[in-house]
This record gives structure tokens, sequence and C-alpha cells, in this order.
């Protein structure tokens, strides 16, 4: 099943600028469904949650709302939907929480391919407690993880493996369940960062191996936040600090203070509106996102052949090479800046960022001769038209 790209853009008033935007790995573009989910939330009727009066319901179904949607796209239950403002702030608050049992001498694996939020959160709470880090590696020129690295990584004094789901730098989508499996033989945790991969694919949580998995709604066409999920049961026999009133039930000990009810109803409404994508006759949200992830992903990978075939007949160096990865590209230019090439391409309304983008250990491990990496990232409202766009323009920078 496909869905109607034109009609698809017509529904984002960012794309009304005439900017192609390929920054989509840094945060996707906004529908108007989720603006006027977060517009009519905060207007109101809204107060704290309760169920009284319309006020109180509002914000509470909000909650509701917004966890079931999350427990729908990423395959766990309702009750294991952790809201948080960001990945990062939900990763470190995980991070002292689970570190709080280490001791001296435990192990902790984090891997060269991951952002930097779901390393150094690991490697600080791993130093607090005198644990042990241990690396898994990836090949610079295959851009694929190395698996002598993770046999070697992952000992029976493993306590937790931090991996990511698809590396928001190159694209790359590492064995998650193979390394998991080994993890738990060790009888480890696994912290998945899904932050790039869930905006390419449908998640199940348990079918990846993960036993925490977070997320950002603003990376699949929802505002600024991040979702962690996970078994309710996990998330019992994990104690964070909290005020002595508040709640101790699950997920909410995790929430701290008043929830971002019309943040959580715009990230509801970007579930929604992935999920009407190419929903396949069916009205269970799940199965419609299902098929609508299926529909974006053919779409996004006849798109990324056609500009792997444009680079190809141009002189850069394209670093995202593994066999399974998402439709994301990271290019150097041999003798020129790739910051150069980013204003040049904003100059044409094509926006295709550099930097390193917080994938620090991939980057340094890549050592590419340049400060810099132009970032090539594709999204659903991506078209044929905008990857001519940004050929052209690359053409035109290097001529």
């Amino acid at each position: 099943m496909t869905f109607d790209v034109a009609a698809l853009r017509r529904q984002f008033p960012a794309l009304d600028t005439g900017i192609a935007y390929f920054d989509g790995p840094g945060g996707t573009q906004t529908p108007r469904a989720v603006g006027a989910a977060i517009a009519g939330t905060l207007t109101g009727p809204l107060s704290n949650r309760g169920r009284t009066g319309p006020s109180q319901r509002n914000a509470d179904d909000a909650v509701t709302a917004f966890r079931a949607a999350y427990a729908d796209l990423l395959g766990v239950p309702a009750a294991g939907v952790v809201y948080g403002r960001s990945a990062t702030q939900l990763t470190y608050d995980f991070s002292r929480i689970i570190a709080r049992t280490w001791q001296p001498g435990d192990e902790v694996v984090v891997t060269r391919l991951d952002h930097d939020c779901n390393v150094r959160p690991w490697v600080q709470a791993a130093e607090r407690a005198g644990a042990v880090v241990r690396w898994i590696d990836f090949d610079p020129v295959t851009s694929e993880t190395d698996p002598d690295s993770v046999a070697a990584a992952i000992t029976e004094r493993t306590r937790l493996v931090a991996v990511t789901g698809a590396s928001n730098l190159i694209g790359t989508r590492p064995p998650v369940r193979a390394i998991a499996d080994t993890a738990h033989a060790a009888g480890a945790l696994v912290y998945v960062d899904g932050v790039h991969l869930a905006a390419h694919a449908l998640i199940d949580v348990a079918e990846l191996g993960a036993d925490l998995f977070v997320c950002s709604p603003y990376k699949l066409l929802g505002p600024h936040c991040g979702v962690l999920g996970a078994a309710p049961a996990l998330l019992e026999t994990l104690r964070p600090d909290k005020l002595l009133p508040a709640t101790d039930d699950v997920p909410e000990r995790f929430e701290l203070g008043t929830l971002p009810y019309e943040i959580m109803a715009g990230a509801t409404a970007a579930v929604d509106f992935i999920a009407g994508l190419a929903p396949g006759g069916t009205t269970d949200r799940r199965e419609r996102l299902r098929h609508s992830w299926h529909a974006v992903e053919v779409h996004e990978t006849r798109l990324l052949r056609l500009l792997e075939a444009g680079l190809a007949e141009l002189d850069v160096v394209v670093h995202s090479r593994a066999a399974e990865r998402t439709p994301t590209l990271l290019l150097t230019l041999p003798g020129r800046r790739a910051w150069d090439a980013f204003e040049f391409l904003a100059a044409r309304d094509v926006l295709a960022p550099a930097g390193s983008f917080y994938a620090y250990e991939p980057f340094r491990r890549l050592a590419v001769p340049d400060e810099h990496g132009l970032r090539l990232g594709l999204a659903p409202y991506t078209d044929e038209e905008d990857i001519a766009r940004l050929l052209d323009g690359l053409r035109a920078f290097m001529a």
C-alpha cells in the first residue's frame, strides 16, 4: 500500500516556505493536526487532572490518550509508557535509578555507534559507582557493528547494555536482538535508544529485545518531548526519588511534577496522523501503524535509491554503508568543507545540516578529514523534487 505524497505535503505548513528539508534526524516538520491538538488542549477548558469537571477530565483524558497511543506505537502496555521532556532527560533519569544497585567491578556496555544521549549518562553513572565501562565497536569502512567486540564486551559481570536502534549519524541498524539475547544470557538489562529507529519503522519493544526503549515524538512529526516504553513489571522494580505526596503508581512515579497536557495531546495526534497515512482498511491503530510504516518504508527506500544514484556521480564520500540502515546518509566532500556545502545549500532553500549531531563517538570513530559531515535524512514528506533540488545544489557547489 502507498500513500499520496502530494496530499501528505499539503498537511505541513512548513513546506509552504518552499524549503526542502533533509534535517529529519534532528527533528521533523509538524502537520497541522498536531498543532491543532496542542492549541485545542491548551485553550481548554484545562486544569489539573481529575474527573469532576470538564477542565479536569480534559487533562486526565490527554494523559490516558497519550499512554494508549504510545503503547500502540511501541507495542508495550499503556502502563509501561513514561513521559519525559526528552530522550536525554529520560536516559539520565533512568541511569541514576538503575545505577543505584551497581557495585565496584560491575560492568556497563555502551557502543561507539550511539548518540551521546545513550553513552555519557551510562559512562558517568558507571564512574560514580566504580563500575567498568566496556565498548562495542563498529567498522568505519562498512558501518557495521563488530560482532567480535560484542562477544568480548558482554560478560558475566555486565549489568546493563546500552545500544542504539539505529545510528542518527550514519543510519546503521545494529543487530539489537542478537546483542540483547547475549546481554540477557548474562543477566543484564538492555536499554535501547530508539529515537532514530522509531522515525522509520514500527517498533515492538519485546521483539527487539529491549528492556527499556526511548524515543522522541519530534523525530516522528510530533512535538518536542520524549517517551520511554517498558514492561510495567520492570518499572515496578525501579525506585526513583520523588515528592512524598506524589503517586507511587507506575508509570507516574517517574514523571515529576505536573504534566504538559497540551504537548501530550500533540504527541498523540502525531501517532494518529502516522496511522492514517496508509491505514489498510482496519480500525485497529496498531495495525494501521503497521500498514502505514510499511508504506513509509517503501517510499523512503525508493527515494534513498534515487539519492544514492545521484551521489554516485559526484565526488563525495558516503559513510552510510551498512546493509541494514535507515534512509540517512552522512557525506564528506574531499577537499571541501561540509559546513560550506551546508551554507551553500541553505542559500538555495535546501536544508541539509552539517555537524556531528551529538554522535560524538561514531564521528570520532569514522575519523573523517573534516570537523563536520553533511547529513541527509529523508522523511515521509520528502519527494522527488526535493531529491532533485538537493542533487542540483551539490552539483553546483562542487562545480
